[in-house]
């Protein structure tokens, strides 16, 4: 598979992540591909052949064209039906916000496509990337989308963008209340705030960071010492850390490490 990331106009820097491109001939070997949860949504379409999501009860249905995938707080199980091209714009967690004509908690766990977010203007837009002729063309195509949507450069929340800052750079080792008191808000007030913002409560915002950093750690040091990286992972014991790694993965970190560390890592969170 050839994955690939591509520069951005800066003025959505305070949104979006990265822009990805995946592009794998139909000749290979159709395998599962696990996501993990890392606390941001996603725009995606489908300029190749579309992708099997899997259910838990084993069934699976066809991803649409071009969608948005709201926050997964579960593993994520997808498979292509052939030749795969994606492009898609990953967001901050707190990203996609100011663009949603929705209430982004109605967008977990599922997909939505663009016309019923956008109406006659996300029609527009499926046509306009799907028909592009290069990658560096859907980049340009997508910015003024989102540039011309983006009446406010401000409108990001404070608080949530604070909550962020703050929980990515302790790696998500923070308590729910260390944090409400470092940033001198109730509890409950930042639990609303992030929820409405980010579609997370600000526990599955630090877990899922933390998980992230974790596997992170796997990644760069490829080490087997799996109680030593639950203790640099902030995780009270080795029985904690694997509750939290199955609950968003699905499998134990040893299984994990055997079977899924480098079929997932091109679907992680990108820096």
């Amino acid at each position: 598979m050839n994955y690939k990331t591509y520069p951005f106009n800066r003025e959505l820097n305070a949104f979006v992540k990265c822009f990805w491109t995946l592009e794998s001939p139909s000749k290979n070997k159709p395998e599962k591909q696990r996501i993990i949860p890392d606390g941001c949504m996603e725009m995606i379409f489908h300029y190749g052949d579309l992708y099997k999501q899997y259910l838990e009860d084993g069934s699976f249905v066809i991803q649409p064209k071009c969608f948005v995938f709201g926050q997964v707080t579960l593993p994520l199980d997808i498979e292509p039906t052939g030749e795969t091209g994606i492009f898609s714009v990953r967001f901050h967690p707190d990203g996609f916000t100011p663009f949603s004509t929705i209430d982004i908690n109605e967008m977990v766990n599922t997909t939505t496509t663009l016309p019923k977010l956008f109406g006659d203007e996300g029609l527009l837009l499926e046509k306009s990337i799907l028909s592009a002729k290069a990658n560096e063309d859907r980049v340009k195509i997508i910015e003024t989308f989102l540039l011309e949507r983006l009446i406010d450069p401000e409108v990001a929340d404070r608080i949530a963008k604070s909550s962020l800052e703050i929980l990515m750079r302790l790696n998500g080792q923070i308590s729910v209340t260390e944090l409400s008191d470092e940033l001198q808000i109730n509890r409950k007030q930042l639990q609303r705030r992030l929820t409405s913002v980010i579609g997370l409560s600000p526990k599955q915002l630090s877990k899922i960071i933390r998980l992230q950093a974790t596997l992170k750690m796997l990644e760069d040091d490829q080490s087997t010492n799996l109680t030593s990286v639950a203790y640099d992972g902030g995780y009270f014991d080795q029985a904690h850390f694997i509750k939290d790694f199955k609950e968003f993965t699905g499998v134990s970190p040893k299984q994990f490490y055997a079977d899924n560390l480098k079929m997932s890592v091109l679907f992680m969170s990108t820096d």
